[in-house]
């Protein structure tokens, strides 16, 4: 049982928690930091001082004093002023972790936000009630505005909601369950849409994508280098001791793992190759290099996933302090950073699948024994170079840009939801670069028998088989390719 704003929150207890496989409270500890802090937030917004989104507009507007008869009303048009979200909506899953990250920052205590509000979107969560958001139109600063308002739209009886794949109106979704629009008070439309949300859902359900991908990475090496008869001496222990990376530490030891009483990386122990190409012989620099980027966006995202960053902070009945909590650079830098990593495994990737298809070492070229009126494995090489220009096409990193918004007030932004959606974009090529190089190696890996590999690469090279065959004579490729890329997505190949 998780216990919102007391426990610390995981990556890997949000995607229980999405799932449903890990159940959530709201206990006594939580209610009463909600409640107190809803208590001074009233003490404020009753008072002659001018604490900013509690009792004056917003933005450019913050010098201008609102009355306490108008704060509802002031609230609910920040909500609706700010759901210009464009595009097509989010994946559901995205919308669902946006709306447990949101919960367990107001449940700390600093928001103001009452009660009533959050039971709302957590019987939201409870019953997959999950609001259709706009994939564009956030900057990042002050936080995730436009999504996160088009996400809280429903609470006032407005917006849409996904209802297994249909959209509806979130009017009738409330009128059926019986479900009164709630009218927001003050301080809490400022809750809502501000904050990271958005940027930090694309980060967990990318690093959870990452880290199987990271694992898949070094299988298609090991099976890339037993189908071209590569050496293991570069992933020695000793070798990688003396230049401690993390993890290149961790790559060197799943690569030796991987390669475990391997007969045929037995036969030929004793020949007379110096050495291989980079690209697999450099297998825990590169792969390795990509595994610290994903360390150091996990760390920074569980700290924000823990973290209050909405605006202003109530600190006492007196004070409530206007600052940059909300900003997106600490998760749209190391998203960057991350997404880079990422096209890292499929560039070198690419140059594994290259190596198979030039006919060295007792491989036929194209991986056919019978190339001229076959053309073998040529083409989908093709496919994995055009993947990995688009992915480098998308490195360029958002965080570098900033546009002014709010007439100069929110002068330099993250642009960090652009950053998090390029992330997982590029782990979507991912997927397919990776698919065809299994294609390619267990293709290479058929010209090495008998001689068998290790028992973890014979497993995966039998659940490729048991969905694509080896390629005997030329055939349409595309459903091939398309079942492997399956396979990945759905998490099938043993890694561990």
């Amino acid at each position: 049982m998780f216990k919102y704003g007391i426990d610390k929150l995981t990556i890997k207890k949000i995607i229980q928690i999405t799932n449903g496989n890990l159940k959530t409270v709201l206990n006594k500890d939580a209610i009463k930091k909600v409640n107190d802090c809803r208590q001074k937030v009233e003490t404020i917004a009753n008072s002659n001082k001018a604490v900013y989104g509690i009792n004056t507009g917003f933005g450019p507007l913050c010098d201008v004093q609102i009355t306490p008869d108008q704060t509802s009303l002031l609230q609910e048009n920040l909500l609706i002023t700010h759901a210009v979200g464009v595009g097509n909506p989010i994946d559901k899953q995205l919308s669902k972790i946006m709306m447990i990250c949101k919960v367990h920052a107001l449940c700390q205590g600093f928001s103001g936000i009452r009660l009533k509000v959050i039971e709302r979107i957590l019987f939201f969560i409870e019953n997959d009630l999950l609001p259709v958001v706009p994939e564009q139109g956030s900057v990042g600063a002050s936080g995730d505005l436009a999504p996160l308002s088009h996400l809280f739209l429903p609470l006032l009886g407005e917006g849409e909601f996904w209802v297994n794949n249909e959209i509806i109106a979130a009017k009738e979704i409330l009128k059926k369950y019986n479900l009164k629009p709630i009218k927001l008070q003050a301080k809490e439309g400022l809750a809502l849409i501000n904050g990271t949300q958005f940027i930090l859902a694309h980060a967990i359900i990318g690093l959870d994508k990452m880290k199987y991908l990271l694992d898949l990475a070094d299988v298609c090496g090991a099976m890339s280098i037993e189908g071209y008869k590569g050496s293991a001496s570069p992933f020695k222990k000793e070798l990688h001791q003396i230049r401690a990376f993390k993890g290149n530490i961790e790559v060197a030891k799943r690569m030796r793992m991987l390669f475990d009483n391997s007969k045929n990386m037995q036969s030929h122990g004793d020949c007379e190759r110096v050495q291989d190409p980079y690209s697999m012989r450099c297998i825990p620099q590169v792969h390795g290099a990509s595994r610290n980027a994903y360390y150091h966006l996990k760390k920074l995202a569980t700290i924000e996933m823990n973290s209050v960053t909405d605006n202003p902070i109530v600190l006492s009945d007196t004070e409530a302090i206007s600052g940059g909590n909300f900003h997106g650079q600490p998760l749209a830098m190391a998203l960057d950073y991350a997404a880079l990593a990422s096209a890292e495994l499929g560039n070198i990737s690419d140059r594994r699948s290259y190596l198979l298809l030039e006919g060295k070492y007792g491989l036929p070229r194209l991986l056919t024994d019978k190339g001229g009126l076959n053309s073998g494995y040529m083409i989908p090489q093709y496919t994995t170079a055009a993947l990995v220009t688009e992915n480098k096409s998308l490195c360029f990193p958002p965080s570098a840009d900033s546009i002014p918004t709010s007439l100069g007030q929110e002068d330099h932004v993250s642009m960090g939801s652009i950053s998090g959606r390029k992330f997982n974009q590029i782990l979507g090529n991912i997927d397919k670069i990776l698919a065809i190089e299994l294609m390619y190696a267990a293709q290479a890996v058929e010209f090495r028998r008998p001689d068998k590999l290790s028992e973890i690469l014979e497993k995966n090279h039998q659940i490729i088989r048991n969905k694509v065959p080896k390629l005997e004579e030329d055939r349409i490729l595309k459903d091939d390719i398309n079942n492997l890329i399956e396979l990945v997505t759905k998490r099938t190949f043993i890694v561990k």
